[in-house]
């Protein structure tokens, strides 16, 4: 139903399982990379002991097998003037699958929100917005998300202060 944008979650066979097909030296080469995606393959292949031919046969199996989703840049948003943070909880009036595969699809058109989950509970979705100001976040919640047909409830949280945010997976 919600077409993943930013990232294909396709579990190789089973999670816990696909964790352990990794060996050592993949969880060695996979913590290097989220560390710094920028290292250039001979200082990867240096770090992991592997010639440069050997590596990238490393990466093309992590790749091809899809444990490597894709390569990214990180932007920092605060230097955008993106300073609002929110999450925002959205109960739709009606669960048919139409009503819900609509507002997924308006959803993945807004450059705004970063990512949305599809919850148990309370609320059917959990969406990452980034905003910034007040001002922006009013209009994309009330002139935007609260026009998707189905949309029955909003509710946003502002983030105060970001504890903690990781784009790294526990590889242990």
């Amino acid at each position: 139903m919600l077409k993943h944008h930013a990232t294909n979650l396709k579990p190789l066979s089973g999670n816990a399982e696909s964790l352990k097909k990794l060996d050592d030296l993949d969880r060695k080469l996979l913590r290097l990379l989220q560390e710094n995606g920028r290292m250039t393959s001979a200082e990867l292949a240096r770090r992991v002991n592997l010639s440069p031919p050997g590596l990238q046969k490393r990466l093309k199996k992590l790749e091809e097998s899809g444990t490597i989703d894709r390569y990214v840049t990180l932007v920092n948003r605060a230097v955008l003037g993106l300073d609002l943070l929110c999450f925002v909880q959205v109960t739709l009036a009606y669960h048919q699958p139409e009503c819900a595969s609509q507002f997924c699809d308006r959803v993945q058109e807004l450059p705004e929100i970063l990512e949305c989950h599809h919850l148990t509970g309370e609320f059917d979705y959990l969406l990452k917005i980034v905003v910034r100001d007040r001002q922006n976040l009013e209009n994309l919640l009330s002139q935007t998300i609260a026009k998707i047909p189905g949309v029955d409830r909003i509710r946003p949280n502002i983030v105060l202060k970001e504890v903690k945010a990781s784009t790294s997976l526990p590889l242990d």
